[in-house]
């Protein structure tokens, strides 16, 4: 796959922020390994037996289903999203990492229950037993569960952002991002085209709404924090669209050409549903092109960010690059 090279054009002071000032001289894979290092210490810190139990003793079995689903690895993308795109705007007040990590709890849960029996039926991910495997589907289903409630918890916290308008707006995109015409929406509508048939305008709206609602809402939710305009919120609504697409077309030629091993989860398992997929349709080359096409497209739409969307620009492609 050729992918242009990244070019920016237009210039934005910079920003008084340390860590915004830092990050740009940051390598994206340590930006990303920084991202999931914060995230995991919270959330090993959040879902502890001391701070979950409140206000009666969390069950052990409970508690330890919830940690298997949410601290089983994994590169925190979504988090690393809400970062990158407040620091596009400057600066903000709030814990970055603490919104970023709601939006993981919400992912999590999604994985734990897309998992079960009744859904994808998945034995395997990020290298390890599913939680429904590992313990049971009924506790997979309450881990999911409680993984949920728990992000909204984390978002409506002051340590979160001072500014009650700011949590409640928090609040709000994540519903949005996760609820029935979001992430569960997608997965409902990916149901009814198993026993109804997919085609593709079906395809591109389960994509976006299982897959792409939640990145978009990761990237709304960093600019809210940042108290970006109404034009930069638009700007960066169309550019969170585009990376969704891009996640999902990459992850559908993932699933078509490379192992269980490889990629951590059960492959191929979009031919076997018989998905009427852009690659079942028009084959892998066309998929490429495609793919290229759209990231070209998000590039471009990050170009009056200047220098501040240089890790947001290898991000993006690092969705379209990557090999598991």
């Amino acid at each position: 796959m050729n992918i242009a090279p990244i070019t920016v054009k237009t210039m934005i002071p910079p920003s008084n922020n340390k860590s915004c000032i830092e990050s740009h001289h940051m390598r994206l894979s340590d930006a990303i390994t920084a991202s999931a290092n914060s995230v995991e210490h919270f959330l090993d810190r959040e879902l502890s037996e001391s701070n979950l139990s409140s206000p009666y003793p969390a069950p052990s079995r409970l508690i330890n289903a919830v940690r298997h689903g949410a601290l089983n690895g994994g590169k925190r993308l979504r988090p690393l999203l809400v970062k990158l795109s407040a620091e596009l705007i400057g600066d903000t007040k709030g814990d970055l990492v603490r919104a970023g990590a709601a939006v993981e709890y919400v992912h999590c849960y999604s994985l734990v229950h897309d998992d079960l029996p009744d859904m994808d039926d998945d034995d395997l991910r990020r290298g390890q037993p599913t939680v429904h495997v590992a313990f049971d589907p009924a506790t997979a289903i309450l881990a999911g569960d409680s993984l949920l409630t728990h992000a909204f918890g984390v978002l409506a916290d002051a340590r979160t952002h001072p500014d009650a308008n700011i949590r409640t707006q928090l609040i709000t995109e994540l519903v949005k991002g996760a609820g029935v015409g979001g992430m569960a929406g997608g997965q409902m509508r990916d149901i009814e085209g198993e026993r109804q048939g997919y085609d593709p305008e079906t395809i591109s709206l389960i994509h976006a709404m299982k897959t792409g609602a939640i990145i978009r809402a990761s990237v709304r939710m960093g600019a809210i924090m940042a108290n970006a305009t109404i034009a930069q919120l638009a700007k960066l609504t169309e550019f969170a669209e585009s990376a969704g697409r891009i996640y999902q077309l990459a992850d559908d030629i993932l699933d078509a050409t490379k192992s269980s091993a490889q990629l951590g989860k059960t492959a191929g398992k979009d031919a076997a549903q018989g998905k009427s997929t852009l690659i079942a349709s028009h084959g892998l080359d066309h998929a490429h092109e495609v793919l290229n096409e759209e990231l070209q497209g998000a590039l471009a739409l990050l170009e009056p960010f200047g220098e501040r969307a240089r890790l947001m620009n290898e991000l993006v492609t690092h969705f379209a690059k990557r090999e598991a």
